[in-house]
């Protein structure tokens, strides 16, 4: 059996939903907070479980009769909250551990790295250090950035016509449902071990070419507005944006300033067997 966690969530779904297209659904099993808002797909044969990454016995109890676990990582909010997170995705691997299961795959990303200044790269880096240290065969995702943080980005800007950031480099967008189609290619077919080169999208986009995107797709002009670091937080802090959450957006820009997204692998598209969809494809849909 395999069981997803996090399946409530964006991706985790998106993962189950590729693996119902390939095995039936009484190999596939769901690990949720909630199981109530799973009950669909426990009406489809999926087996659904209770499991808190902060409850080790109910992982346990969810990834029962597991041979692999995907554990879709948690998400943090800012460097205060890292500690949390490793201690939750330890949990979740000493508990897949303990349940007998033969192999874990993590949800990771491209760039992770314990020097990184955006947080959840240090998350990322520190928990695969503990899946190389734990002695069962994992399988590392290293996904490319989700090309729904860069909607999310431009947001404001398609209402205001201004993309206003800080000076930033070229990211590797990646499309959840690419990233969930690999990830359950990989689960049936038991591929990859280790570390995964990185699964990325077909080109790294910096914030200038998402506004001539845009600006493309919609049919009116998105101006790209590039201030400093400070005045940028100044505009965040003025629309009430939380510190932490200040934090995290620049934290992104610095690493990708760095070059840390800008890698454009193959790998995705041999995984899928397709090109991957690109930033143009990702925002038509998402306005459609």
């Amino acid at each position: 059996m395999i069981i997803v966690t996090g399946a409530n969530g964006k991706l985790g779904r998106a993962v189950v939903e590729r693996l119902l297209k390939r095995l039936p659904a009484e190999r596939i099993g769901v690990s949720v907070r909630d199981p109530n808002q799973a009950h669909e797909l426990r009406e489809r044969g999926v087996r659904v479980r209770r499991g808190d990454f902060d409850d080790a016995e109910s992982l346990r109890h969810a990834f029962e009769g597991a041979s692999q676990v995907l554990i879709v990582s948690s998400g943090i909010m800012g460097e205060a909250d890292i500690p949390h997170g490793i201690r939750q995705h330890q949990t979740a691997i000493d508990s897949a551990k303990r349940a007998g299961v033969r192999r874990v795959l993590y949800t990771s990303h491209m760039g992770s790295s314990p020097a990184s200044p955006f947080a959840p790269m240090i998350h990322h880096a520190a928990t695969e250090q503990r899946l190389e240290a734990s002695g069962i065969a994992f399988t590392s995702l290293r996904n490319g950035y989700y090309a729904a943080s860069a909607l999310m980005l431009i947001d404001g800007a398609i209402k205001t016509g201004e993309l206003i950031a800080p000076e930033d480099g070229p990211v590797a967008w990646t499309a959840h449902f690419d990233l969930a189609e690999a990830a359950a290619a990989i689960l049936s077919e038991q591929k990859l071990d280790g570390i995964t080169p990185n699964l990325t999208g077909p080109e790294a986009i910096d914030m200038e070419g998402i506004a001539t995107i845009a600006s493309e797709v919609l049919g009116r002009t998105i101006r790209r507005i590039v201030v400093s670091d400070e005045e940028f937080r100044d505009l965040m802090r003025s629309r009430g944006v939380p510190e932490a959450s200040i934090n995290m957006r620049m934290g992104m820009f610095l690493a990708s300033r760095r070059g840390d997204f800008a890698q454009v692998d193959p790998a995705l598209a041999h995984l899928i067997g397709r090109p991957p969809k690109g930033f143009r494809e990702v925002l038509k849909e998402s306005i459609s």
